[in-house]
């Protein structure tokens, strides 16, 4: 774990998912390694050509919003020298981050794209557009925030995979358990949510307030195929801000965004909250890596229809809570129910609480597909389904149906837990009336 030329240890082939690339950034740091133990692995590849030290970009680019970019002068770390361009605290009008050699942009408290547009605003106002191999940092409680009825598009590849991270990493002084050393992003839409902060449920008027942020940054609407942008190749490192307690920005925040909004080939790593939490919105995302979140790696709530292809989910046992965390509502029978849909996902388990791996409650829905759930620490059961949606019919109040499992492999010293109205029998009962699975799986 020397640099990233070398990989982020869970393998070129894991990593690929949120791209290998970025030279020119040092690795998190040493311990923690993630081993899977496949078969007669290929040789590894030749390590790549020496590129030296990073020199600074000459100058800052020109970009279309009137304040444009800071020049701040440099920063340097173990792989060089960056010129530092800080970004205004408002983009007003649509503007593009171009990558740069030796240029880095740099977070400014609350960076906003665009003004709130309102519940009931229709198109898009001002697009804020990242190019692939860009590199953006950020101290402190700097946070990028997706203002409704914007976007944010930021589409790396997987060999240039744009990447937001701390101003430590930049400097060099990182380790495998560096955590919380800024924001987040946050995407906020016009997509129906549920526990309203402003408005209500029943006159499909309900908006609500993000989490983390200390002014009120709202987000809600009508229009479920409602468009956030694209996020695509995008790593998050060392992020999740405490502002206080129990009030936190995590890497990946999304409240209300619709289906129109593309998240893809994403990389969450340590953040000191969620590795990412979906509150309310309609919900697509394939590709997902999210490590080391010191609290649940995937959080989703308040009303949010998501579904979620080929994930995976490593857990660090200096600091986790549940590999999946998922809830309703304050009410719990209000409509929109959340219910997530997960295909093609290993998620390894390895809890600081040992509490549970999965926990869904407040009556939400849930279904899984073609996954393993491994309990690597080998303390943690694996499944904890609270509520009457375990067994319930669909019908009122958008209940989906009971709880779905197919194909799935359970590798825990316990694989179901008491709790929230239902023995572990019953949970038993509930995974056994699916196909394909196995509850007593060994992991090789």
């Amino acid at each position: 774990m020397k640099n990233l030329q070398r990989t982020l240890i869970i393998g070129c082939s894991a990593l690929a998912l949120a791209g290998c690339g970025a030279d020119e950034i040092v690795s998190p740091g040493t311990g923690g390694n993630v081993t899977i133990n496949n078969p007669a692995p290929p040789p590894p590849p030749p390590p790549p050509p020496t590129t030296g030290q990073i020199t600074p970009a000459s100058s800052c680019p020109s970009i279309t919003n009137p304040t444009g970019l800071n020049d701040l002068g440099t920063i340097t770390g173990p792989t060089g020298t960056y010129r530092r361009c800080r970004l205004p605290a408002t983009f007003t009008v649509s503007s593009t981050l171009p990558q740069v050699d030796g240029l880095v942009y740099e977070l400014n408290g609350q960076t906003d794209v665009g003004t709130d547009q309102g519940f009931s605003s229709t198109g898009t106002d001002v697009v804020l557009t990242i190019e692939p191999g860009a590199l953006i940092f950020a101290s402190g409680n700097d946070f990028l925030n997706v203002n409704r009825g914007n976007q944010l598009v930021a589409n790396g590849t997987a060999s240039d995979p744009i990447i937001f991270t701390s101003r430590q990493n930049i400097e060099g002084s990182v380790s495998a358990d560096s955590s919380g050393q800024w924001g987040g992003i946050i995407l906020s839409g016009r997509a129906p949510v549920t526990d309203c902060f402003v408005g209500s449920e029943a006159a499909n008027t309900c908006q609500r307030r993000v989490e983390g942020a200390t002014n009120q940054i709202l987000y809600g609407g009508t229009q479920t195929g409602d468009s956030s942008g694209s996020l695509t190749f995008v790593q998050i490192r060392f992020s999740g801000f405490a502002l206080s307690n129990g009030d936190e920005l995590q890497s990946l925040t999304t409240g209300g965004v619709g289906s129109g909004t593309t998240l893809e080939n994403i990389m969450t790593y340590n953040s000191s909250d969620d590795g990412a939490e979906f509150f309310g919105g309609n919900v697509n995302g394939r590709r997902f890596i999210m490590v080391g979140a010191e609290d649940d790696s995937l959080d989703t709530d308040t009303g949010v229809k998501a579904f979620f292809d080929q994930l995976l989910v490593v857990q660090r046992s200096t600091a986790s809570d549940t590999v999946i965390e998922q809830d309703s509502d304050g009410n719990e029978e209000s409509s929109p129910r959340t219910n997530t849909r997960i295909n093609n996902a290993t998620f390894v388990v390895n809890s600081a609480t040992g509490d549970r791996g999965i926990r869904i409650r407040g009556s939400s829905d849930f279904s899984l597909f073609n996954s393993l759930i491994w309990d690597q620490g080998g303390s943690t059961p694996c499944l904890n389904i609270q509520g009457p949606s375990l067994n319930r019919a669909a019908g009122a109040n958008d209940e989906s149906g009971p709880a779905v499992f197919n194909s799935v492999a359970l590798d825990c010293a316990t694989a179901f837990r008491d709790g929230g109205g239902n023995t572990a029998a019953e949970v038993e009962t509930r995974f056994n009336a699916g196909t394909g699975n196995d509850a007593s799986f060994t992991n090789t």
